[in-house]
């Protein structure tokens, strides 16, 4: 029975980005409509932490709003890890916090993460259109600086933002050249606050770049449905599953509501799946 992956995602620090990325509600330029906050409570992360778990995540992400990882925000990831990696040995701790040194990153690897996850988000000849404010190479640089701290790495990126099939097509071959073992696949979920201002993939295109990412990164990868999925894949997950995904996020995103954390188990039973209990995919 084939068995599909959970991974859970906590949004630590929100909404204070001062970047200009054209999707992203976190970028206080866009005054969206959400949650803002600075560090969250350690003892509220590590709760949140022990219900994902509970509901059968193996990984658990800790994204931090920002550009990229400082002095303060190093320390503060490494004391959360420090304390979830104590209490909850067997989550996979990934961190998400933008471009990182080497040095940080083998600071976050000593304090018990496991996985750093930096996304591309665009082909490199599209990413001038969504951002202004730092580089894709700046992005490919932190993945490099991923493997070279012997962290395991997670990157993918965002389709349906305006890019064209040749973008897509670039995006996918310059996730393979990373050889990630995660890859989270997202789709731009529109804001009103946002200056790109609709999706422009129908289901069926968002099938095929699954199928392509699944056929390019091989069968051992784990291909990860993640933002935008209940908007994409409503009533066909069994497709997007069929068309190479073998993960998901359960849970809330960073700033939009997912599905319930039991409905999304129960869909992955009814569909004929087992929900896995280890990270291994091969």
């Amino acid at each position: 029975m084939r068995e599909i992956y959970l991974c859970a995602i906590n949004n630590i620090l929100s909404g204070t980005c001062q970047e200009d990325c054209k999707f992203c509600t976190q970028s206080i330029k866009y005054k969206a409509d959400i949650d803002r906050y600075r560090y969250k409570d350690i003892d509220t992360i590590l709760n949140q932490a022990k219900q994902a778990e509970k509901n059968g995540a193996l990984g658990y992400c800790l994204v931090t709003a920002g550009k990229g990882l400082d002095e303060k925000k190093t320390e503060y990831i490494a004391k959360v890890a420090h304390r979830l990696k104590k209490e909850l040995p067997n989550l996979n701790l990934i961190a998400c916090n933008g471009t990182a040194s080497l040095e940080q990153l083998k600071e976050l690897k000593k304090s018990g993460i496991d996985s750093y996850n930096h996304n591309l988000e665009t082909s490199q000849s599209n990413y001038s259109n969504i951002c202004s404010t730092h580089s894709w190479e700046e992005r490919y640089q932190t993945c490099l600086n991923v493997k070279n701290a012997n962290l395991s790495l997670c990157s993918g990126g965002i389709f349906g933002m305006g890019e064209s099939d040749k973008d897509r097509d670039e995006l996918i071959l310059a996730i393979a050249s990373l050889a990630p073992s995660s890859v989270p696949i997202n789709f731009f979920h529109p804001n009103s606050a946002l200056p790109i201002k609709e999706n422009n993939l129908t289901r069926n295109q968002a099938l095929q770049l699954i199928s392509k990412t699944r056929e390019t990164l091989g069968e051992d990868s784990m291909i990860m449905v993640a933002g935008g999925r209940e908007l994409m894949f409503s009533g066909y997950e069994k497709e997007m599953f069929e068309a190479g995904a073998n993960s998901i996020v359960i849970g809330d995103y960073l700033t939009t509501n997912g599905a319930k954390a039991q409905a999304d188990i129960e869909m992955i039973k009814q569909l004929g799946y087992k929900v896995a209990n280890s990270c291994d995919t091969k």
